[in-house]
């Protein structure tokens, strides 16, 4: 029986993910620094598995509670690099709906982590699907500040490898400090985002 030990949910594991991009795939190097890619996690007992739930809010409210812990070891992780994108993403346990990891990842969830990591205008890039242990998600990233900010669309893919059980969730957020190297496809740069209102 799952005892609730991080606000209202059920925590069984943590996990961090870290990778650093230092060329194209043909060897290229980078044109400035590195890419830094984060991916935070944590595996939670899904209250809702086995029935269909009609009022989701116990899963939504209080979620501010994961945000501003996914936020904290996000910075943590960057070690004094800014973030410049993000996404997010649920892995539902089979004896879930794909609804309940969806609210897992509101907006009340989401804002906390937004002012950890110096704010973010744009809305956040979401997947999800339902899945057991080993199933590789795929994270979209996107400019934190500007949607259409082409050179940082980008992808990270993770596995967990304990995660999720039937009855459980993995909520994901994922980070990168800087947009794809040599991203060469015109559009919106980063650098002409500061002060936009997020949508463009």
């Amino acid at each position: 029986m799952s005892t609730k030990d991080f606000g209202k949910y059920h925590i069984r594991r943590w996990y961090t993910f870290e990778q650093e991009i230092l060329t194209t795939e043909s060897g290229r190097p980078a044109d400035g620094d590195s890419v830094r890619k984060i991916v935070i996690a944590a595996v939670v007992a899904n209250p809702c598995a086995g029935r269909f739930v009609e009022d989701l809010s116990v899963i939504v409210e209080g979620s501010d509670v994961l945000g501003h812990e996914f936020g904290r070891r996000a910075v943590a992780a960057a070690n004094g690099t800014p973030i410049s994108s993000y996404g997010k993403a649920c892995l539902v346990g089979v004896n879930g709906d794909y609804e309940h990891g969806n609210a897992f990842l509101t907006q009340v969830f989401a804002d906390p982590v937004r002012e950890a990591i110096g704010g973010g205008l744009s809305w956040v890039p979401s997947t999800g699907k339902r899945g057991g242990p080993g199933t590789v998600i795929d994270i979209p990233l996107a400019h934190k500040d500007a949607l259409y900010v082409r050179s940082h669309y980008d992808t990270v893919s993770v596995m967990l490898d304990d995660a999720p059980g039937p009855d459980e969730v993995a909520v994901l957020f994922a980070f990168a400090t800087r947009g794809r190297l040599h991203a060469r496809l015109g559009g919106l740069a980063a650098a002409d985002v500061e002060g936009s209102d997020g949508l463009r």
